[in-house]
Formats: structure tokens, sequence, C-alpha cells
């Protein structure tokens, strides 16, 4: 189904961006990234990255480059199988003075037929684990049930790690799927840790919510999403479909400088939604890197 759901996709796609047009305003406020600014992600992209690595060589803190990169850090819990559950990981950076939270993310050949089919239908986010938001917030089925299998697990570890570290600053952090995954995870975990700060650094991330979503995590979640020149991943689920982005976009150009897009779905060609009007303008290959020099995958959990 992948692909003639993706052709559908395009077409329709290419339709919703005929009627958009980015506004004066966010195109005379869009503004390149210093080359601190650049770096200052750095640590957290290869935090993403590990997060494709086995919960066993996470918990040795032995993964290659990924673990190199971040040589203080101090895990407290891995899991998953990387199959039916998604890997994910927690531990303590005392030298970014937070606390990491990791979900895996997948190839853009296997999100791809995820956010086309059935389970890109919008649901109600459980109440459960979500009391009391707004009945209009609408999320991705498929990513809202992949969430659902971690979160307690995932709850449970970052408060051993708040109780062995002292530290009440976490920061979520994953690519494609993960990246999804991480940004519901900073509407769950701020719900069960009143008082703790969280920010959220999510890469190559599809669109996850309706507007209500969009709009709630605009105004209740500190987060970045980095977009690498003209990957298609962030383009789906379609605007078309309900599906809006919030705020929070970094994307990163041809000549590898980064831009600060404000706004939700900025339409502006320096921007990803402007800039893949459908997918056959995208690329699964700038889904997986370059950020800043580092590259997703599980290829990159050795060497």
């Amino acid at each position: 189904m992948a692909f003639p759901g993706l052709l559908l996709l395009s077409l329709l796609g290419s339709l919703e961006l005929a009627h958009a047009a980015p506004s004066l305003d966010a195109r005379q406020s869009i503004a390149a990234l210093s080359r601190a600014q650049i770096s200052a992600f750095k640590p957290f992209s290869f935090y993403a990255t590990t997060a494709y690595c086995s919960p066993a060589s996470i918990l040795a803190w032995s993964c290659g480059t990924n673990c190199n990169a971040n040589p203080t850090f101090h895990p407290i819990a891995a899991g998953g199988d990387g199959v039916d559950v998604q890997f994910w990981y927690v531990g303590i950076d005392p030298t970014l003075k937070t606390i990491v939270v990791g979900h895996q993310g997948t190839n853009p050949e296997a999100i791809i037929p995820l956010l086309i089919d059935g389970d890109a239908l919008q649901i109600r986010l459980d109440a459960t684990l979500f009391p009391n938001l707004n009945s209009t917030i609408g999320v991705h089925a498929g990513f809202a049930d992949e969430h659902a299998k971690t979160a307690t697990l995932v709850l449970a570890a970052v408060k051993s790690a708040m109780t062995k570290s002292g530290l009440n600053d976490i920061t979520l952090v994953g690519h494609s799927l993960g990246a999804a995954l991480a940004l519901l995870e900073s509407v769950y975990l701020p719900l069960n840790i009143p008082g703790a700060t969280f920010k959220t650094i999510g890469y190559g991330l599809p669109r996850v919510g309706n507007q209500a979503f969009a709009d709630f995590i605009d105004k209740n979640v500190q987060l970045t999403h980095i977009n690498n020149r003209q990957d298609l991943v962030p383009t789906i689920p379609g605007r078309f479909l309900g599906f809006h982005h919030p705020q929070g976009e970094k994307h990163i150009q041809d000549d590898l400088s980064w831009l600060d897009c404000p706004g939700q779905d900025n339409t502006d060609k320096k921007c990803s939604t402007g800039d893949v009007s459908n997918v056959f303008e995208g690329s699964f290959s700038n889904h997986l890197g370059p950020y800043d020099g580092v590259m997703m995958g599980t290829a990159t959990c050795s060497g």
C-alpha cells in the first residue's frame, strides 16, 4: 500500500500547497542560526541517533561514536525490542545537567506506510495517560498506540533519574517516529511530574496531531524540530487530513546552513512545508541526515 498511498498523498498535497502562501511577516522573520547556536544541538543529535542502538549497548554505554560523543552520560534504564516496541532509554548527563529521554525512530521506507495507512486516523489521547486534556485534541492513532506501550516505564525511569541526580531538567529527543514519540512524551510527562522543566528536540518530525494539538504544543512545550533539506517525512501526514505542525522548526538548507522558520507549517520556500510541496520533491536520504555532521539510524551504533 505504501506507494499507491504515497502517490495519493503527493497529489493531494500538491493541491493543498497550491492554496497556501506564506505571509510577508513570516518571510521577513526567517533568520539564520549562528555557528554557536547550531553547535549547541550537536550533543542532542548524538543522543537522538543513540536511540537506534540496542538497550544492552546503551546500558553498558558502549555504542561506538554515539556514546563516545557524550562520554559522561550515565544510563538509568533502557528497553524495547526494536520490532514490536521501539527502543527507548533514560539517563543522566551531568555535563549538560539534564536527564535525557531517547526514543528510537525508523527508516523512511518503514515510516511511510505507518503515516498513510489506517493508523493515520486521528484519535483522542488516552484519558488515563493524558487526563484533563481538551477533547478537541486529536493525534495520529499509530503514534499514540506506540507511545502507550512504554509510557509508564519511561515515567518510572525518569523519576528514578531525578532522584539519583537531583536534576529536574529533562530533555526529550528522537528522530522520525522517535521524534513523534518524544513529542507525545512532552505532553505526558509534565502531567505526571509537575515542577520539572522539559524541552523537546526532534529530528525529521512527521506531523503528529491536529490544529488543537499543535496549538497546545505551542502553549505548553519548549519544542525544536529540525528538518534536513528536502526530507519528505516532515511533510506527512498531509494538512488536508487535518494534521498540523507546531512551531519551532529549524530547517537545514542545501548549503547546510540552518534557518529558524517561525510559525506553524511555514510555507516559505526556505522552510520544510514550502520546500517540499509533494513527496516526489522529497528525499529519503535527507531524512537520515546529516544534522551538523550527525547521521541517524542503526548504522551509527558502532565504530
